[in-house]
């Protein structure tokens, strides 16, 4: 047996111990690992979360396993990695179930034989990598989770109910992507860049799917919005491996969607509150809404602000948490309100300008946001 030589950067494992971020939101049923076990002085070093969430759940779980992406707000090459491993075990797991041959079956002596069809899912939310992906630590996560899962959370979830090999391959994809990030160096980019691509095409046939569902401007908006998700992808490669000596400067990825630019109306300027922008606070840091604690509903209340409309919107492909979620993500003091509108609707659905510039406006008056003169 062969061992790994020692990777360039720290590779840490944290046992999730639902503590609160220091001076911050409490988190008093949520995560994040280390962050919230340290605070924001590790997460300043944190390059990329790996986070497993009801992993290895057996067939009469009747569960998925799903490789989630990261959110909108937060574009990176990361979650193509843990892709490419995925889809390696897609493949090696079919081979042995298919003719009980292969190279790696990844199959623990006591557990199944089935194949693990693993998932490349969109972002979802409802664990602990919501707090990495939060903008007031923008990590991201690799989140790997059996999805549906029907014993979750009641007294039928018991260990009888794990698949060893099942668990042994999450825990290979884990590991994986974690030893493959944390010897990666910029000359680690031609290995990636193919499985990167791949992955643009899937992300254009989902964006392709959504515009026949809206009218002609939305499906522009969503055009528009792919093409800048995957050049800021694309960057990530360059983020993520800068401090080292290796370094290629890249104007980032280009993607299919690009071709279909010129057959789009142009993008019409923001007016009125769509011209407003607004910037984060440093504190409160986290999400606003976590496992038995909402930040904005006890703020609101002492600032007697009314429930803002987008907490109960229901969008074509999301509803008022996501878009909660991503609308202060993306508060960044660069774009503005229509701007922030146009990234949530690709996301969740189509939303009318109105209802975030009332969200943000109500964030502002609890303190979680300013605006930008």
């Amino acid at each position: 047996m062969a061992l790994l030589n020692s990777p360039p950067r720290t590779y840490k494992m944290e046992l999730d111990t639902k503590r609160s971020f220091d001076g911050s939101v409490p988190l008093p049923q949520s995560g994040g690992g280390s962050l919230t076990q340290t605070g924001p002085a590790l997460a300043k070093r944190v390059k990329a979360a790996i986070h497993m969430d009801m992993v290895g759940g057996g067939p009469e779980t009747k569960a998925v396993f799903h490789v989630t992406r990261g959110p909108m707000s937060l574009p990176s090459f990361v979650h193509d990695g843990a892709w490419a491993f995925a889809e390696w075990v897609n493949e090696e797991s079919y081979k042995f179930a298919a003719t009980g041959k292969t190279d790696y079956p990844l199959v623990a002596p006591e557990g199944g034989k089935e194949p693990l069809r693993a998932e490349y899912s969109s972002f979802t939310m409802g664990s602990d990598h919501d707090v990495y992906q939060d903008s007031s630590f923008g990590i991201p996560a690799i989140y790997l989770n059996d999805w549906p899962d029907r014993y979750i959370h009641t007294n039928f979830d018991t260990a009888a109910n794990i698949d060893p090999t099942k668990l042994k391959r999450a825990a290979f994809i884990g590991a994986a992507s974690g030893y493959y990030l944390a010897q990666l160096s910029g000359s680690g980019r031609d290995a990636l860049s193919e499985q990167a691509a791949a992955n643009r095409l899937e992300l254009t046939s989902v964006a392709m799917g959504k515009m026949r569902q809206v009218s002609e401007q939305e499906g522009g908006n969503i055009l528009r919005q792919g093409i800048e998700y995957t050049r800021r992808s694309g960057l990530s490669f360059d983020r993520f491996t800068e401090h080292l000596a290796y370094h290629i400067e890249t104007p980032g990825a280009t993607s299919p969607m690009d071709q279909l630019l010129n057959t789009i109306p142009p993008q019409a300027p923001a007016q009125g509150e769509g011209v407003l922008k607004f910037k984060r606070r440093p504190e409160p840091k986290g999400p606003l809404a976590v496992f038995g604690y909402d930040h904005f509903a006890e703020h609101a209340k002492a600032a007697g602000v009314a429930t803002p409309k987008l907490l109960s919107y229901e969008g074509l492909w999301g509803s008022g948490e996501e878009y909660a979620y991503e609308v202060l993500n993306f508060a960044d003091g660069k774009r503005n309100a229509q701007g922030i509108r146009d990234a949530v609707s690709v996301v969740s659905g189509p939303v009318p300008l109105e209802v975030v510039a009332e969200y943000l406006k109500a964030l502002e008056k609890t303190g979680v946001v300013e605006q930008v003169k």
